[in-house]
């Protein structure tokens, strides 16, 4: 729509307000509600807000920032049509002397696709973001830390217990314009995945931020608690989003070489060349949690092992026998706490580096690699991921690439944050250490 035609149709459907959302440097979302009668202004003009407010935006000396909305991310919450109508708009930042804020974690990404433009490249994701489904507290309405069910791998009711609010999800995220291609009950108990369609990297990004929004909502109207926590439970598999990557060029997706072997292009080898020079640190980005790596352990299914592979799901990246336009890799290490935005932003930006450079991977890995030794990893060139925060964020710190596209004020800001994470979590006194301890000594 345009912005005349936008406007009469937030009039025309009785419209009350409007939410104007952005992201974070820790990947939530936050938004300001207007009446629909200040839209026009806002696109126009921009709405003022305070960025100090905003972790890790700016300092308070540096506050007055305004957002915009994209006119392509609008779309009605469905959840408040019955009682007021509200419109939601994704919005870009920018600095009250109105230039795009660098620490916008949308301009991010919008810079790398810019950069893979100038080469015909449009890079193209699509993700498998997984949760859990857990029963809340009457009183409290806070979770509670139990299962909801005990389902598994693709179970039904009456073993799935979050069917019904699953489906709910799905025609919710349907009605919002996101194309649902499956959802299912996951491994671990109470755990399910949603997946839609790949898009561009942007709408892909945005889209993320959608469906956890969208799965929250709909839980907590249930009655229920989502979390996109990686491990919540010991003893099961935690929740990952595996990363399917692609770029078309003139239509055509350039991952794809019929003559090739595995028919797969030198630009897939070379991207993955590249995305392998800086995965532990991309680590960083795409496991940002402490929690994050309880989840990257053996014996869970994690993708611990840096090789590539075609089909083999015990590998970092793993090559799906689609061909052709379906051409893809699949990154499996990230988990649904990763900043959509940096994420993708780092994947894009590591593969156009190995295919400018022509940077060649290791030879791709086909036997089952959670059987092998450490001897015949060892020959066969796998290393593991980072096994902590600590140590992807070490690597991080000293990788130029990552630090000039994420920008300055993020890169140091992102730091700050994770290592104060990790500082609380050093002299945080845990559940573990109280049941080990305090009656041993």
């Amino acid at each position: 729509m345009t912005k005349e035609e936008l406007l009469k149709h937030v009039e025309s459907e009785g419209i009350k307000y409007i939410r104007l959302q952005i992201t974070d440097i820790n990947g939530a979302l936050k938004n300001v509600e207007i009446p629909s009668t200040e839209l026009e202004s806002s696109l126009n003009n921009g709405t003022m807000f305070d960025g100090s407010s905003i972790e890790g935006l700016v300092r308070i000396n540096e506050s007055d920032m305004l957002l915009k909305p994209d006119i392509d991310t609008f779309t009605v919450l469905p959840w408040t049509v019955e009682r007021e109508k509200v419109g939601r708009f994704i919005c870009d930042i920018y600095t009250s002397s109105n230039k795009h804020f660098e620490g916008d974690p949308r301009y991010v990404l919008k810079k790398v696709m810019n950069e893979m433009k100038q080469f015909g490249y449009t890079p193209c994701a699509g993700p498998e973001p997984e949760f859990f489904i857990l029963p809340r507290d009457e009183k409290t309405r806070e979770p509670l830390l139990m299962t909801l069910d005990r389902g598994g791998y693709f179970d039904l009711l009456p073993i799935d217990l979050g069917e019904r609010v699953r489906k709910n999800m799905v025609e919710t995220l349907q009605s919002m314009g996101i194309r649902v291609e499956a959802a299912h009950h996951e491994v671990a108990n109470s755990q399910h995945e949603i997946d839609f369609r790949y898009d561009n990297a942007l709408k892909t990004a945005d889209n993320i931020q959608t469906f956890k929004l969208v799965v929250r909502t709909i839980a907590l109207l249930n009655g229920l608690w989502a979390t996109f926590m990686p491990k919540p439970f010991f003893g099961m598999n935690g929740s990952g989003m595996h990363t399917h990557i692609s770029i078309f060029k003139d239509g055509k997706n350039i991952f794809y070489d019929p003559n090739k072997p595995y028919k797969l292009s030198e630009e897939l080898r070379w991207f993955i060349g590249g995305l392998f020079n800086h995965i532990d640190a991309i680590t960083a980005i795409a496991n940002p949690t402490i929690n994050s790596y309880k989840r990257l352990i053996p014996g869970y299914e994690a993708p611990v092992n840096v090789a590539w592979s075609v089909a083999n799901r015990s590998a970092l990246i793993r090559i799906p026998m689609a061909r052709e336009n379906g051409t893809r890799l699949e990154l499996r290490s990230p988990d649904p706490t990763a900043n959509p935005y940096f994420l993708l932003a780092s994947i894009f930006a590591a593969g156009l580096e190995g295919i400018q450079n022509k940077i060649e991977p290791p030879q791709p890995v086909d036997g089952n690699i959670y059987e092998m030794d450490r001897k015949e990893k060892s020959e066969k060139n796998i290393r593991f991921l980072p096994g902590s925060l600590q140590e992807s964020l070490e690597v991080f710190k000293n990788d130029k690439l990552i630090e000039e596209v994420l920008g300055a004020h993020i890169f140091s800001k992102f730091i700050e944050l994770k290592e104060k994470e990790i500082e609380d979590f050093r002299i945080a006194v845990t559940d573990w250490e109280l049941k080990r301890y305090i009656n041993q000594f």
